[in-house]
């Protein structure tokens, strides 16, 4: 996608970027200061009927807290989904402050402690165990509070999934019991005492190939299939996991959802109704949630040349929005789309490096971009940073101050 689609996405007015239906500069002054990430209430919606519209109504949508665990989208979300899915004791008490019923929350991770498993046996959450070890801590909750805790096995799938920007399923890894293990665990510890619901497999994350996609959910159907024959009870908890990719850089191509979609009334219409009937999928999403309602607005401090290169120094940088300079996990640093938030569509434009405050050549938010002429005070603006922003920044980083969020 190119930048000035992402602008389209949120509109404009009078030459300024429009974030929930308010002028850049606007909602700049009801912040108060700079910089802060806004996320547009209305593009969440719109994405949530996206997929409504298009996925099975069998299907539950649940949203991984860990993209944007920003209170104020998550309570959002809760009414407008069937699930949250929380990876920390933080997570889970943000989740059960929402309207979600603790039963559709699920606690996912390979290192849940003993105090939150004993929260999450408590309050009737779903805990997705992803070793023996935490299969036994959470029979023992169970005991010491008279509850049966509901349960789902995480399963290391015996494939991988290409494509992916991480991969979270196939060899060796932290996430989940081995396929081939599951059978054992399953018979030591599924008549214990816990009601086991079910499986979670997830392969792997921000993949934008729908057949990619497609693949890896025939293949978890497949798999947990076999491995259903080792429950006591018929599966009721399907968790498909999710990967769905965003485009970041100029050269990504938007996911085909249609395409995710039809693979899935196949799966649901046939192998899932024919051998797991009373199994309810889900598929598990953050970052497509929710990365593209957000932006990252900054506001230039300085303007400088350099030997031929020009400099625009702005309040913000890597500490608040670390992925957007190249240090999250890309192994060739791209620009995210960028704009001058107040000079949208003004006719003089130049290429300019956007770097932040931190005393770091690390903290680059654009390099050898195309914008309008910009100058002090203008607001750029960071599109496609709804998702892992904030949370996943060094925010410590030189003791400068965090910046707010706000849900428009």
């Amino acid at each position: 996608m190119k930048p000035h689609e992402h602008i389209a996405g949120f509109g404009t007015l009078g030459g300024e970027l429009r974030v929930g239906g308010m002028p850049l500069s606007r909602l700049a002054a009801r912040v108060g200061s700079t910089p802060f990430f806004a996320y547009d209430r209305a593009l969440l919606d719109r994405r949530v009927d996206e997929l409504r519209s298009a996925l099975p109504a069998q299907v539950e949508l649940s949203f991984a807290m860990k993209a944007n665990p920003m209170p104020a989208v998550v309570h959002h979300l809760s009414g407008r989904l069937d699930r949250i899915d929380v990876a920390s004791g933080l997570e889970m008490r943000t989740a059960l402050d929402t309207t979600i019923l603790a039963g559709q929350v699920s606690f996912a991770g390979p290192g849940k402690t003993p105090a939150e498993i004993r929260q999450a046996v408590a309050a009737g959450i779903l805990i997705e165990v992803e070793s023996g070890t935490e299969f036994r801590r959470v029979l023992a909750a169970g005991d010491q509070l008279g509850i049966e805790p509901n349960v789902a096995v995480r399963v290391n799938p015996d494939f991988a999934v290409k494509g992916s920007g991480m991969r979270m399923g196939g060899g060796p890894q932290q996430f989940g019991i081995d396929a081939e293990h599951v059978p054992a665990v399953l018979r030591d510890y599924a008549t214990a005492g816990a009601n086991v619901l079910g499986f979670h497999v997830f392969a792997g994350s921000q993949n934008l190939n729908a057949e990619i996609i497609a693949e890896a959910q025939r293949q978890t159907v497949d798999l947990v299939s076999g491995l259903a024959e080792h429950l006591p009870t018929p599966v009721r908890y399907l968790n498909l996991g999710g990967g769905f990719g965003i485009p970041y850089v100029e050269k990504d191509q938007p996911l085909d959802l249609g395409a995710v979609a039809e693979n899935l009334h196949e799966l649901v219409d046939g192998p899932i109704r024919q051998r797991m009937p009373e199994a309810r999928p889900v598929i598990e999403l953050g970052r497509y949630l929710v990365g593209e309602c957000g932006v990252y607005v900054t506001r230039v401090l300085d303007r400088k040349v350099s030997r031929g290169t020009t400099f625009l120094v702005v309040d913000g940088g890597m500490h608040h929005q670390l992925a957007a300079s190249g240090n999250f996990g890309q192994a060739i640093r791209r620009n995210y789309p960028v704009a001058v938030g107040n000079r949208v569509g003004s006719s003089s434009a130049e290429t300019v490096t956007v770097v932040g405050c931190l005393c770091t050549p690390l903290d680059l938010l654009a390099k050898d971009v195309e914008l309008p002429e910009a100058d002090i005070d203008d607001l750029i603006v960071i599109f496609q940073a709804g998702a892992y922003g904030l949370t996943a920044s060094p925010t410590a980083f030189l003791g400068h101050a965090a910046p707010a969020e706000v849900l428009v």
